[in-house]
């Protein structure tokens, strides 16, 4: 295995004590059993805690991710390696970081050369189905490699009335249907239809739960009134208290914009009426969740299947001062993973350990008896889920988010997280980096990055990004063909 996995050894036996790395990893004890069937629930800005069983929002009420959750396992510290769509979408499809794949944003084309995970499945026997948001890169709605069934839309999509492009073939809905359950409707068709002597592997990616958020008609205004406790960061970028804080000014400066409390998407919302609007369109993403699993068990593959449940990215709701995605807070790079399949592990487990969207692929390969191919930086989790003690766990996760031409409110962010600190940096502003020491300061409340006893720390961590960056061909940042059409506005030239 190429060593491309160990980035900051020195680091962590200053830091954590530890010099175990994945390089240690023998792929040979992958699970050797029959290939299972695999079935990934992919979401979209659905934030890691807004599940019911959390009690993040006491009032959200989310029945089948709480089964899910009981009857297998929530791994609480899921992380992307870049907080947004498109990127985020292309590392879980080729297992790859931003940097290399290329598609650093939701205009950047796919550059022609990738493969995604599906391909390696139909070699070796899978019938594999998409379902959903595509969105990867500037792409529209065709089908893609990997796939014997595809149903997919352009871009984002709508909430009501779709049309779907169903293996090469474009079908108009009307009627108020509703792009949740038409998604679900057609993924578990497919399964009742396929091949029952072959394995399967179900891609449904729902555009749920993207602004702007459109509850299904039976879910709207069942939450009307409810409010959420507003975080401990909210308020510091409007007191002036984030200066004291040592907070960077991007962060204050970003409040009064598109991705701020006080002007959200450009308009003059509620955040609590948002956050209701969002919770109710989720609720028919728990729906979906039940009507699959409900399957599954009418079948008899409830047992065997492996189930994954996993949001694209996370979603902030007033911390910092801020909403949405890009940022390297936890609220912004955590996301939702839920996974169940009895006959592989016990239920009821809530693994700490820190995992990413570049391992979801290496895990699907483990239980499908596929050898993951060496390009491939991330791990299979299923050691973590079967409480293989022996086998090494993830110490840190590394981020990078490019700057956009079309929300240039957020820089470009680097960072490293460990159990224990979060060091971000950025590029092309001037402005100052953060660390944060997460045991004691869940929140990211105070910037220890001026500190005279944490200089050695942050000079650690510096050090370990740019080990990563090297050994995965990531010191040059990928730029994209612009043009720049009227003053203040770029566009794409893919565009044109």
């Amino acid at each position: 295995m190429k060593k491309t996995i160990c980035f900051s050894s020195l680091f962590l036996a200053l830091i954590l004590n530890s010099a175990v790395s994945f390089a240690n990893i023998d792929p040979k004890k992958s699970i050797k059993k029959k290939p299972r069937n695999v079935i990934f629930i992919l979401t979209d800005d659905h934030r890691y805690d807004y599940m019911g069983f959390t009690g993040k929002v006491p009032w959200l009420e989310t029945p089948n991710m709480d089964k899910l959750a009981a009857e297998g396992a929530y791994l609480p510290n899921a992380f992307v390696t870049t907080s947004l769509c498109s990127p985020s979408r292309a590392s879980i499809l080729t297992g790859q970081f931003s940097h290399t794949h290329t598609i650093v944003d939701n205009q950047a084309p796919d550059p022609g050369n990738l493969t995604y995970f599906p391909q390696h499945l139909q070699k070796a026997g899978y019938q594999t189905g998409f379902f959903g948001k595509w969105h990867m890169g500037d792409h529209g709605d065709e089908p893609q490699p990997g796939f014997s069934h595809w149903e997919s839309f352009p871009g984002q999509g709508v909430y009501y009335n779709p049309t779907l492009n169903i293996n090469g073939n474009r079908v108009a809905y009307k009627d108020s249907t509703y792009i949740t359950d038409l998604l679900t409707e057609h993924a578990v068709d497919w399964l009742e239809k396929r091949d029952k002597k072959k394995p399967f592997f179900l891609y449904l990616s729902h555009k749920a739960v993207h602004a702007g958020f459109q509850p299904a008609r039976r879910h709207k205004r069942k939450y009307k009134g409810k409010k959420i406790a507003l975080p401990k960061t909210y308020d510091q970028t409007k007191t002036g208290a984030y200066r004291d804080l040592k907070w960077p000014q991007w962060v204050a400066d970003q409040r009064i914009s598109w991705h701020g409390v006080d002007f959200m998407y450009h308009d003059n919302r509620d955040l609590h009426e948002m956050v209701v609007d969002y919770c109710e369109t989720l609720l028919g993403v728990d729906e979906s969740v039940g009507t699959v699993m409900e399957y599954l068990k009418k079948e008899g593959l409830d047992e065997s299947t492996l189930v994954i449940y996993m949001g694209d990215n996370g979603f902030s709701w007033g911390e910092h001062g801020l909403i949405d995605k890009r940022h390297f807070y936890e609220e912004s790079v955590k996301v939702p993973l839920l996974v169940r399949c009895p006959e592989l592990f016990q239920g009821g487990k809530t693994p700490k350990q820190m995992v990413q969207n570049i391992d979801v692929a290496p895990t699907i390969f483990d239980v499908a008896g596929v050898k993951k191919p060496d390009y491939m930086p991330g791990v299979s989790f299923v050691p973590i889920l079967t409480g293989n003690t022996d086998a090494p766990s993830r110490k840190e996760v590394f981020y990078e988010y490019y700057w956009e031409y079309d929300f240039p409110m957020t820089p470009t962010v680097f960072g490293m997280r460990t159990d224990k600190y979060k060091y971000i940096k950025y590029q092309g502003i001037w402005d100052r980096n953060e660390l944060y020491d997460l045991e004691n300061d869940p929140d990211e409340m105070y910037n220890l990055i001026a500190d005279p006893d944490k200089q050695e720390i942050v000079k650690s961590m510096a050090s370990a990004i740019y080990d990563w960056q090297e050994q995965t061909g990531g010191m040059n940042i990928p730029l994209k063909r612009t043009v720049k059409y009227r003053y203040g506005d770029y566009r794409h030239k893919n565009e044109y």
